[in-house]
């Protein structure tokens, strides 16, 4: 796990096993001052390569695991939609990729931090 700023960590259950979400004091405050809870998605991304990817979404979402008050927690495994580069924007359009014992590729870890106005996260394994 990459070194840590200070603040605190809370373990959760995702998929029947453990996570540590480590949220940094810029964090802990930002996510003070909203008014919304945030939802963190840890995406898997299955194609040529793999690529881990944290995303943070306003909106909240009835699959995610409730950290605090203010921060939901979801993993989602995904793939391309299609093969090629006839898409419209920066990336290719995504599907969730179904995997059988989604525990097996559940990540072991999440980092969050808050810096510049904008959320910053990391996962692993």
């Amino acid at each position: 796990m990459p070194a840590r700023r200070a603040g605190t960590q809370t373990r959760v259950e995702l998929n029947g096993k453990p996570v540590d979400v480590h949220l940094s004091r810029a964090a802990e405050q930002a996510l003070a001052a909203r008014q919304q809870p945030l939802l963190a998605e840890m995406e898997l991304y299955f194609s040529c390569l793999i690529r881990y990817k944290v995303r943070f979404q306003e909106s909240m979402d009835s699959s995610g695991i409730r950290v605090n008050d203010k921060l939901q927690l979801r993993f989602r495994p995904v793939m391309t939609a299609r093969c090629g580069n006839d898409y419209a924007g920066d990336e290719p359009p995504l599907t969730d990729f179904p995997i059988e014992k989604p525990a097996a590729f559940t990540p072991h870890w999440l980092q969050i931090d808050y810096r510049r106005g904008q959320w910053q996260g990391e996962f692993g394994y």
